[in-house]
């Protein structure tokens, strides 16, 4: 069962839409007891780095998420905001973040971007991805959607599974042992983000 953490942030039907669709079993998350029935999970987030901490310790599921991840290794992807929840610490907030994937968030330079819009970074980007089953069967430089304004820093550079341009390199997509994370939107990226949540599934 694929678990949909809903924790108040995220487009948590969207998921559920697309695992349905690929007639595999999912349900939304709302508390510790239904993480217990899940074999693989997904950590949404939009909006700040410290409202995402905020919101996922009061819903009382963040010490049971920790204890099926780091001791049970139930497989978690974590998407924009999620990803970032994966790292030590944020340049947008003040609290610590789950320390998952050592690293720290950082927000773009607008000096360095080329593009009018400058911030955040929205619309369709390339990826260019790493050996990592989460791309599996994926073409070299597959497009994603993204929307953000900070991104992550791995501590440990074997840890960036894939990265893309916007005002020089960053990673989208990172991960360490069953510990993924996409700063991208698979959900809203059509056909190869639907590939990349089925890789999931299947790991």
């Amino acid at each position: 069962m694929i678990g949909i953490i809903d924790y108040g942030l995220g487009n948590i039907n969207a998921f559920c839409n697309v695992y349905r669709h690929l007639n595999l079993p999912v349900t939304a998350v709302h508390t510790a007891d239904e993480l217990e029935g899940c074999d693989h999970l997904i950590l949404p987030g939009v909006g700040a780095f410290d409202n995402a901490i905020e919101k996922l310790n009061a819903s009382g599921m963040r010490p049971t998420i920790t204890r099926r991840v780091i001791e049970e290794k139930v497989p978690i992807l974590g998407i924009c905001v999620g990803m970032q929840m994966l790292a030590n610490s944020s340049e947008e907030g003040q609290l610590p973040g789950l320390g998952w994937v050592p690293g720290t968030v950082k927000r773009f330079d607008p000096a360095r971007i080329a593009e009018r819009t400058k911030l955040p970074h929205m619309g369709w980007n390339n990826v260019r991805i790493g050996n990592s089953p989460l791309f599996r069967n994926l073409e070299q430089d597959s497009r994603f959607y993204f929307i953000h304004s900070y991104y992550f820093v791995p501590d440990d550079p074997s840890h960036c599974l894939a990265h893309s341009e916007y005002g020089g390199a960053f990673a989208s997509a990172v991960g360490r042992d069953k510990i993924f994370g996409v700063q991208f939107h698979p959900e809203k990226s059509h056909a190869p983000g639907i590939a990349l949540l089925k890789n999931f599934a299947e790991l």
